[in-house]
């Protein structure tokens, strides 16, 4: 027997309401027997009764509930398609109940003004079989044709009854949808159709948590489509906060336990189980993927998807949740659906409960292929089980419960030295003072509450810091200074695991304690694995930052863009901090992030200025880095050397509207650059960029043509531009235009030079910068003697002497420099020696001084070290060894000038 007449044969046999739609449409019968279900579709949508809409909808309802019955029984389709099906039928209901209501009220007006925004499983195109919808009606009061002297809200609202009643009334053709209205703003008070203004205000304003989670299945399903659009995007802010949301987790664990409470007798698997409410159902797979879709989708477009298990692979895809954990939620999740689909065939009822009558079990087990309701509770048994630990996880079920601090009968000061706190007085008095209501961001009530929940946790993580002193004081800074602490707090108590990083971060990090206390949100981009990976390139960053681009306004991108390398920067600290990753390796990717950005908000400004000003023919910007930047070497405190020139003829005159001379366009257009990169926006700073290595530093135009720049460098430059001119890289412009930018760079560095000249310039500026800028403390390896400008000057002048070792990156100009015999072996291991330690200073000493004991733990683990005694043994010998380089360098130069004069 086929598969096809199997399905038939299981449908006839167990479920009467498919057995009286065999019976009552032969022809439609004979075109599934033959296999062609489109067909049989196609012909099922094409009914029709002459002046009667309520009929050809039922009829048609009933003719694709068979088609999609049988289709999914023999495995033709399966649930995507059948469950897509579904949806689009409701879609073309509801247009068709639409334009009857329009065609009875106001004969040929257009269907305008007035829109359907699909909810739940239709708005998530995953409609059950026999399925109610949950659809808000909006409309237009400008644009809804009405009747003459028809008040427009009156006429809204009798065609809201009137497509309900074409839909949902049963006649001797059943019924087509079931329609609950209840999902619409405030229901117990607003009409069945709203104003869309009115609509967008309260969601604005006035919706409730559980109506932010609705709308990550909503769509704009029928009428209107334009409208229903253009309310959906009015309120993205309400529905994808930019922050991560982790009060919302609070409130799926809340709307579960209700659930489950309410539901208690179709919690255990059984006959009664109930497959949508029950633990380990179908609502848990959809609340464990809408939970991390709010959670993360405000910053992730790419994670506002409606259907679930479309949600699940995209999370799992960016590392949000385990792929295990997805693929057993999706798989779960399919097969929990289909067999509600069993259920719901059986009498075209809208149940999710297994029956609790043994024929009526039977009946659904066989429906399904099985041989009795026994073998179908075992084929559920161990999915409900799987479903039901992945979500007790995110729901926290298996966490102990907390207690808040002094609830326990002992003393605060006991309970405080039982975590292990040394002066648990003095702790116990910051502890009043945060619970005083002195601070801004514990003064509401429900940051209070937010706070006393994880409180608990919080002592005893810092109790266990390494540095339990500087943590809990640090702590005490980044609460002082946040506006607001509610879902800082929200995301420690739901996740647990950041509390030893962020422990870490205050004991060892103060930069980063410092950029948590302006941007409490840092934390959150901590919460998945990626955050623990550096970037493979730049074009993988440049990726991920447009993933999260939802529009093109330019403001917007400002911010963004800042909290996005806030976000990156503040989790490459960390992983420095948690010695995941070598220094050198972190230092490169601050400066991928760094020209991920110039890449970025240079072209956006670009392309902002030229809808003003248009173009200039044969002219373009392009950007030089130099300095760490340019040798992609950045420290976490880094600030951007860059000089800003343009190509192309200086006399040419822009096209736009308001037309620009060349050299007054780049000009203008360079300061619109800098601004871009470095204008605090409410997402906070980026950088600081240093322009003055450009030609005639300050005194200099901004921005100067190729030709200029070339001339410039070749008869007047000075030697430490020169000097400069080394570590410099093209970061933006056209592959032309580096090219051309590199030419005249090598043309620069390769020329004919005075060694004795040479050697003094460059000695007189090392002997200037000492005099004027001294070391500001005992660990400032970059100013002491031997440290790394030492070895950068030295590097510099064998450069620019002998025309070797032309890298900008520094360890690359040393190893060549290094196997050309012009400096010893060793020298490029002393440089990169301190350039680590130069990186996690940054972080961890930024003022230069010895850090504290914990601290010094950790410096000595990034560099390789076991203690901090090797530590200082081995920079001294770095420093030597660099130091005895540079006081040779000029004695060498000296010599090679006198054996070229013999």
């Amino acid at each position: 027997m086929s598969e096809v007449a199997a399905a038939l044969s299981r449908a006839e046999a167990n479920s009467p309401f498919l057995c009286q739609l065999i019976e009552r449409q032969p022809d439609l019968v004979e075109l599934i027997k033959s296999g062609d279900f489109d067909a049989a579709l196609a012909q099922s949508l094409a009914i029709e009764c002459e002046n009667d809409p309520a009929a050809t909808l039922r009829q048609q309802r009933q003719a694709v509930a068979l088609v999609t019955a049988i289709a999914d029984l023999a495995g033709v389709w399966d649930l995507a398609r059948v469950t897509r099906i579904l949806s689009d039928f409701a879609d073309t209901a509801l247009d068709a109940a639409i334009a009857a209501a329009f065609a009875e009220r106001v004969p040929d007006a257009p269907v305008q003004g007035f829109a359907v925004i699909g909810l739940g499983k239709h708005g998530g195109q995953e409609l059950n079989y026999s399925s109610d919808i949950d659809p808000i009606f909006l409309y237009d009061p400008e644009i809804l044709p009405h009747r003459e002297r028809e008040d427009v809200a009156d006429s809204a609202v009798r065609i809201g009854r009137r497509v309900i009643e074409l839909l949902s009334a049963r006649d001797e053709n059943g019924y087509v949808f079931r329609v609950d209205m209840r999902l619409r703003p405030s229901p117990e008070v607003t009409p069945i159709t709203i104003p869309v203004e009115a609509a967008i205000s309260y969601y604005e304003s006035s919706a409730l948590a559980w109506e932010q989670a609705a709308f990550i299945r909503a769509r704009a399903a029928a009428g209107d489509k334009a409208l229903g659009e253009y309310f959906l995007k009015s309120i993205q802010p309400f529905v994808w906060r930019r922050s991560l949301d982790f009060g919302q987790l609070a409130n799926i664990r809340k709307m579960s336990g209700q659930i489950r409470d309410h539901y208690h007798k179709g919690q255990r698997l059984g006959p009664g189980y109930d497959l949508k409410r029950g633990r380990g159902g179908i609502r848990e797979c959809e609340f464990f993927a809408q939970a991390h879709q709010l959670i993360h989708g405000g910053r992730d477009p790419g994670l506002r998807m409606a259907d679930t298990r479309t949600a699940l692979a995209a999370l799992a895809e960016r590392e949000r949740i385990g792929s295990q954990e997805a693929g057993t939620l999706a798989d779960a999740y399919t097969l929990l659906r289909t067999i509600e689909h069993r259920l719901q065939m059986l009498d075209d009822r809208q149940t999710h409960s297994l029956p609790e009558n043994p024929t009526d079990l039977d009946r659904a087990a066989r429906l399904h292929g099985l041989d009795d309701g026994a073998a179908l509770v075992a084929l559920l048994e161990p999915v409900v089980a799987s479903v039901g630990a992945i979500y007790d996880g995110l729901a926290g079920e298996d966490e102990e419960s907390t207690k808040r601090l002094a609830d326990e009968g002992l003393p605060l000061e006991d309970q405080l030295s039982a975590l292990g706190y040394a002066d648990p007085s003095a702790v116990a008095q910051r502890l009043a003072r945060w619970r005083s209501g002195q601070l801004r961001a514990i003064r509401s009530s429900s940051a209070r509450e937010a706070f006393e929940t994880v409180l608990p946790k919080i002592m005893e993580a810092l109790a266990k810091a390494p540095d339990p002193s500087n943590a809990l004081a640090r702590f005490d800074n980044v609460i002082e200074a946040l506006p607001s602490a509610i879902n800082f707090f929200n995301l420690l108590d739901a996740r647990p695991g950041l509390l030893q990083l962020l422990a870490d971060i205050l004991s060892y990090a103060p930069t980063l304690a410092d950029a948590l206390a302006r941007r409490g949100e840092l934390l959150e981009g901590l919460i998945d694995a990626s955050a623990f990976r550096l970037p493979e390139s730049c074009e993988a960053l440049l990726a991920e930052l447009d993933s999260r681009i939802v529009d093109d306004d330019y403001q917007t991108l400002l911010d963004l863009v800042r909290a996005f390398v806030g976000e990156k920067r503040f989790a490459f600290g960390v992983q420095l901090v948690e010695g995941q990753q070598d220094p050198l390796a972190v230092s490169h990717a601050y400066a991928m992030l760094a020209e991920v950005a110039v890449l970025k908000l240079t072209s956006a400004t670009v392309a902002e200025f030229e809808r003003a000003h248009g173009k200039v023919p044969g002219g373009e910007l392009a950007i030089l880095a130099l300095g760490r930047f340019g040798g992609e070497a950045l420290t976490h405190a880094s600030d951007l050397d860059l000089i800003l020139l343009f190509s192309g003829d200086h006399g040419e005159e822009s096209d736009g509207a308001r037309p620009l001379g060349a050299t007054q366009y780049f000009n203008r257009l360079a300061q619109r650059v800098v601004g871009a990169l470095t204008v605090a926006t409410a997402s906070g700073a980026l950088y600081e960029v240093d322009t003055r290595l450009r030609p005639s530093g300050a005194q200099g135009l901004l921005c100067v043509s190729f030709e200029s720049f070339a001339k410039y460098q070749r008869e007047e430059a000075w030697t430490w531009e020169h000097m400069a001119l080394t570590r410099a890289r093209p970061v933006y412009g056209s592959p032309a235009a580096r090219t051309q930018l590199k030419e005249i760079i090598a043309e620069t560095l390769v020329a004919p030079r005075d060694a004795k000249k040479l050697t003094e310039d460059i000695v007189k500026m090392r002997g200037d910068m000492a005099t004027h800028k001294p070391p500001k403390g005992p660990l400032d390896v970059k100013l002491l003697p031997g440290g790394l400008v030492d070895a950068e000057f030295t590097i510099h002048a064998l450069q620019l002497r002998h025309a070797k070792g032309l890298h900008p990156q520094l360890d690359k100009a040393a190893d060549e420099l290094v196997s050309t015999g012009l400096l010893p072996e060793g020298f490029g291991q002393a440089q990169a020696l301190l350039t680590r330690l130069l990186v996690m200073l940054r972080l961890v000493a930024p003022d230069c001084e010895i850090p504290s004991e914990p601290a010094q733990a950790v410096v000595a683990k990034a560099l390789g070290f076991a203690n901090w005694g090797d530590v200082m043994a081995a920079i001294e010998a770095a420093r030597s060894l660099i130091s005895a380089e540079w006081q040779a360098i000029g004695q060498r130069m000296f010599d090679g000038f006198q054996e070229n004069r013999k």
